[in-house]
């Protein structure tokens, strides 16, 4: 059974979250701190961990980062922070996702499922130049050296690849790779791609901003 830790320091938000995702069928396991967090991942293994941010003692972001030295467990952060600086910290410490109080639990829920689900990886291989992405190992290298991604910054990627040289729109990448739309005021996307160029070193000039319509990998650059 999939297993979700929630860690936040208000009952009631804990207590929410912990409702809907038994109702998806998911185990949930509490803590009101990041020390209790940690206690948690010690003694259990987890599928997601949903954290918030701004905790009294261990806050959130250090929390998560302590976690992702034992063991590889998305993440999906919490917070009433909503500037772009904090949710580019929460990608750089490793998140997968970064939800503004108040937020939906039902839309929660979605993202939940999006990060869990699993898709399969037919064995080719992706280039433009030193840049290789192997959808088996699901590695990516430039120049022979592996590059470390986040769980979306790699499927940004590799959803951009797969169409390449195909205009995409911001709806459609949404929808593709997080599997649902965020509203028009979140950036989001345009966070993750902008980590995603700072990975991509000299190889980022295949990612290109259409304004007004979203972005295209370049077949040649």
């Amino acid at each position: 059974m999939t297993k979700i830790l929630i860690v936040d320091d208000e009952e009631m938000i804990r207590e929410m979250i912990r409702k809907y995702a038994q109702h998806e069928g998911y185990a949930t396991v509490l803590a009101a701190n990041g020390q209790e967090a940690l206690d948690a991942v010690e003694r259990e293994d987890f599928d997601v961990v949903i954290m918030d941010i701004m905790m009294p003692g261990i806050d959130g972001y250090k929390t998560y980062q302590r976690i992702s030295e034992k063991k590889e467990i998305p993440c999906i952060f919490l917070s009433a922070l909503n500037q772009e600086e904090d949710r580019l910290y929460g990608f750089d410490v490793g998140g997968e996702d970064y939800v503004a109080k108040p937020f939906s639990p039902r839309e929660l829920m979605k993202r939940i499922a999006v990060i869990l689900k699993r898709k399969e990886a037919p064995s080719q291989l992706l280039q433009a130049e030193g840049l290789l992405l192997n959808e088996t190992s699901r590695m990516v290298t430039i120049d022979g050296e592996e590059v470390s991604l986040s769980l979306k910054e790699y499927e940004l990627l590799h959803y951009l690849m797969k169409n390449r040289g195909i205009a995409l729109s911001r709806e459609d990448i949404l929808a593709r790779v997080w599997g649902y739309s965020y509203y028009s005021d979140d950036r989001t996307l345009d966070t993750h791609i902008k980590l995603l160029r700072k990975a991509l070193g000299p190889y980022a000039r295949y990612i290109t901003t259409l304004r007004g319509v979203g972005y295209r990998f370049e077949k040649e650059a």
